[in-house]
């Protein structure tokens, strides 16, 4: 699956690039201008989450390093964009989740920020959760655990706590908190899980 869905979305990319011109310059910058599909993700991810104080081009570096470092994320990120297709009627291709679904990149931001948290990069993992929370509408926190083949339709207003844990093939929709009541005293861990 490493190399098929990567063309895949390069083959739309290109339909839409002869379709839509004023896209072309997205398009490449994005997928076509791309030999790996993360290198096109940390791009897309970058420019959605940058800050005067940490540009693009520093948060796609720091991106790709966790896309390296961390075997897991590449396999969540096929197979999140395959539940985004599969799981969600208006997903016209894989292009079009990849470039625009705000759940998806923020799901992705997730996993970045979740890599800096093991990394006990606690103060960085902090900042990627705010950053996606301004920018992505989605607040999950670096030390939640989440499977893959997760969808996050929407994403407006999704909250995920320190102490949630999603399996594998969930879909969440929006406006959708999961953790703790704020009752329970100490650490514990809430287990949420769903039929694909």
């Amino acid at each position: 699956m490493l190399r098929w869905i990567l063309d895949q979305i390069q083959s739309e990319a290109r339909i839409e690039a002869q379709r839509e011109g004023v896209l072309a310059g997205l398009l490449f910058a994005s997928i076509l201008g791309h030999k790996k599909l993360e290198d096109g993700l940390a791009v897309i991810l970058a420019n959605k989450l940058q800050t005067p104080e940490l540009p693009a081009i520093v948060l796609r570096d720091l991106i790709n390093e966790a896309f390296i470092e961390d075997v897991s994320i590449r396999a969540s990120i096929r197979a999140d964009l395959l539940a985004a297709r599969t799981r969600d009627p208006a997903a016209r291709g894989y292009a079009q989740p990849f470039l625009y679904y705000k759940g998806f990149h923020a799901l992705q931001a997730y996993r970045v920020a979740h890599w800096l948290w093991g990394q006990e990069r606690h103060a960085l993992a902090a900042h990627f959760q705010s950053r996606i929370s301004e920018a992505l509408g989605v607040d999950v926190h670096p030390a939640a655990r989440i499977g893959c083949g997760v969808l996050i339709d929407h994403g407006t207003s999704v909250v995920i706590g320190e102490t949630a844990v999603v399996e594998d093939n969930v879909s969440l929709l929006h406006e959708v908190t999961l953790g703790g009541t704020g009752k329970e005293s100490g650490i514990g861990t809430r287990r949420f899980a769903a039929a694909c």
